[in-house]
C-alpha cells in the first residue's frame, strides 16, 4: 500500500480558491491551486475525507504519474515505468479514457490504445500473468490527459461527479449542479442560526445545500464511490470516514431555511428532494411570486439562483421579477442579497449596483454573481420568525 497518495480535486472555473479551502478545512496543509484543480499530498486515508466532505469539487483524481511525452514511445516506456500494481488489482477492471490539448500526440484513440497496452503489460509482468488478464474484478477508471505535451494519468476515485449527493429524485428545466449551489452558500458570510432564503428555488437545490452545509452534514454520505471498491485502500478507512462524517454532523442545530417558487409542481420536487436529502421538515416550502416576499427577522440572507431570461418571450417578466426584488429589499438594508445570472442588465433593474461581483460559470454559460452585503443590526426581540407568504 502507498504510503501517501497526492490527489486532485478537480474544480469549475472560479470555485478553485473555495474548493482549496474545503481541502485546507480537512486538514490537508500541502496544496497547490491551480486553473480546474487543486493538488494535494496526503495518506490514503485522504481518499474516502476528500470524496465525502468536498462540496464544491468535482471529482477527486489519484495521480498516478506525469511526464514529458511528444512520440507514441515516449508515452508506452514512461506509462508502463509507473507502479499500477500499487492500485490496480490483478483482476481489476480499468477502461482508459482520454483528452489531449495543445499536443503533439493529438489522436486521443491512439493514446487511450497505447496507455492500456503499457498497464496491460506492467500488470502482467508484476502480477506473474502469462496470457491475458481477467477484468473480472473492482473498477478502476484511468485518464490519460496530455497538455502542451505534457502526460497526466490519473485514476477517477469518485466513480460518478460528486455533484451526484443521491438525493435529486426531480429537478427542474434548467438544475444548478449541486457543487456550484454549495459554492454559491460558502462565498457568503451566511451562519446556520440566520435566516435564509432562495425566492426562486426551482426544485430546492441550493435551500437543500445550505442546510448540509448548516447541519455540517458530509455532502457524500448519502451515495457510493468508485474507490470503496479498491484492495489498497483499507475497508477501517472508509469505516472511519464514515463513522468521522456521522460524528461530526450537527442534527441538533435549528435551521430558517426558506425556499420559495411561483411553480407549484417545482415546489413539490423541492419537498421531495429534501425528503430523500434526510432533512425531512427542516426547510419551509413556500409557493409565491417574489413580489409576496415580506421578511420578518433582521440579518437574512437571499442567496438564489434566479431565471436569466436568455429566451426572447421571456425576458421582460424576468426583469420584471429583478426590479420587484429590489424594490423590496430596498426597505431591508440588514439583509445580504447574492444572485446568480448571466443577464448583463441585473444591476440596472434591481436598482442598485452590488457591493461585489464575481465572474462564475454556471455549466459553459458565463454569469455574474451579485453580491449586496447588508449592514447587520442587533437583535430585536420583538421581531416575529419567518416572512409573510
Amino acid at each position: 500500500m502507498p504510503q501517501k497518495v497526492t490527489l486532485i480535486a478537480t474544480a469549475a472555473m472560479g470555485l478553485e480558491a473555495i474548493v482549496g479551502k474545503e481541502v485546507k478545512a480537512l486538514g490537508y496543509e500541502d496544496i497547490q491551486v491551480e486553473n480546474g484543480r487543486v493538488i494535494f499530498t496526503a495518506d490514503v486515508s485522504a481518499i474516502p475525507r476528500a470524496n465525502l466532505w468536498l462540496r464544491t469539487a468535482d471529482r477527486v483524481k489519484l495521480l498516478v504519474g506525469k511526464f514529458k511525452a511528444t512520440t507514441f514511445d515516449e508515452l508506452f516506456e514512461n506509462t508502463k515505468a509507473l507502479p499500477w500494481e500499487q492500485f490496480i488489482s490483478e483482476d481489476g477492471e480499468f477502461p482508459v479514457v482520454g483528452k489531449s490539448v495543445k499536443s503533439k500526440l493529438y489522436s486521443v484513440p491512439d493514446c487511450q490504445s497505447i496507455v492500456k497496452k503499457a498497464i496491460v503489460e506492467r500488470l502482467k509482468q508484476k502480477y506473474g500473468i502469462a496470457s491475458w488478464l481477467q477484468e473480472s474484478g473492482a473498477f478502476y477508471r484511468v485518464e490519460i490527459a496530455i497538455h502542451k505535451d505534457e502526460a497526466l494519468l490519473t485514476l477517477d476515485t469518485s466513480g460518478s461527479g460528486l455533484h451526484k449527493r443521491g438525493y435529486r429524485v426531480g429537478q427542474g428545466e434548467a438544475p444548478l449542479k449541486e457543487t456550484m449551489a454549495a459554492a454559491l452558500v460558502q462565498i457568503t458570510n451566511w451562519q446556520p442560526d440566520e435566516p435564509f432564503v432562495d425566492p426562486f428555488c426551482g426544485s430546492g437545490t441550493i435551500a437543500i445545500e445550505a442546510a448540509l452545509i448548516g447541519q455540517n452534514i458530509a455532502p457524500g454520505f448519502n451515495r457510493e464511490f468508485a474507490s470503496e471498491g479498491w484492495g489498497f485502500i483499507p475497508q477501517k478507512v472508509w469505516d472511519d470516514a464514515f463513522q468521522e462524517a456521522e460524528e461530526s454532523a450537527n442534527y441538533d442545530q435549528p435551521l430558517k431555511i426558506t425556499g420559495s417558487d411561483i411553480d407549484p409542481d417545482l415546489i413539490q420536487i423541492a419537498k421531495k428532494n429534501a425528503l430523500e436529502a434526510g432533512l425531512g421538515d427542516l426547510i419551509t416550502w413556500k409557493q409565491m411570486q417574489v413580489s409576496d416576499f415580506k421578511p420578518k427577522e433582521d440579518n437574512g440572507y437571499i442567496v438564489s439562483n434566479p431565471p436569466y431570461g436568455e429566451r426572447m418571450n421571456e425576458r421582460e417578466e424576468v426583469e420584471e421579477m429583478y426590479r420587484d426584488l429590489g424594490t423590496i429589499m430596498r426597505d431591508y438594508p440588514s439583509w445580504s442579497v447574492y444572485i446568480l445570472t448571466s443577464h448583463e442588465g441585473f444591476e440596472k433593474f434591481y436598482g442598485q449596483k452590488a457591493t461585489k461581483k464575481r465572474k462564475l460559470f454556471n455549466g459553459f454559460i458565463k454569469t455574474d454573481y451579485y453580491q449586496y452585503f447588508g449592514k447587520k443590526i442587533r437583535s430585536n426581540p420583538t421581531h416575529k420568525k419567518g416572512f409573510d407568504a
